[in-house]
């Protein structure tokens, strides 16, 4: 997808939430253009409580977006959620997907770098640790997790400003509710 965004643009991500986003998360997502979410959603108000200045929420499946695990009523919004997404942003690409096929790998940070070498930065999700791995091109970043699963010490996610001269990513945790 193609943003046609010429300007500076603050990407709120966030990854892991399980039915279940922390409200100091939402906080922080409020004051980025767009949401990223990397999957393991849970349910649709995980995606709708993610308001942005620019309205713009994307997701990508985890391996347990599944029917069985949604509410029944929420399930009609899985059908429009895809493994993978790509996001034309200034200076470059961003790709999202969960990464589960990823990690089972022994170098799943360059498993994800030879899938998407165009990328600037790839972002995933599924192992709920914050990682910020910027030591070759594409970047390769996951969030954490931004509920209260499996938070590793708190619900955190990244903030990731990008221009046409320039990308850099913030770190957000907060200690568990």
């Amino acid at each position: 997808m193609n943003l046609n965004i010429q300007e500076r643009i603050k990407v709120g991500i966030v990854s892991d939430t399980h039915g279940f986003i922390d409200p100091r998360i939402i906080d922080v997502v409020a004051k980025c253009d767009i949401a990223v979410h990397a999957g393991d959603i849970g349910n649709a108000n995980s995606l709708v409580s993610l308001e942005t200045r620019l309205g713009y929420i994307t997701a990508v499946r985890g391996n347990n977006d599944i029917a069985g695990y949604w509410p029944v009523n929420d399930r009609v919004y899985l059908q429009n959620i895809p493994e993978i997404r790509h996001l034309d942003l200034p200076g470059g690409r961003l790709s999202v997907e969960h990464g589960y096929a990823a990690l089972q790998q022994s170098d799943p940070h360059e498993v994800l770098r030879q899938k998407y070498p165009d990328s600037r930065v790839i972002v995933y999700g599924h192992s709920h640790q914050r990682i910020i791995d910027t030591g070759a091109t594409p970047w390769v970043i996951n969030p954490g997790a931004s509920g209260r699963s499996r938070t590793y010490g708190g619900p955190s996610c990244l903030v990731l400003a990008t221009s046409e001269e320039a990308w850099e990513v913030s770190e957000y945790s907060f200690n568990p509710l």
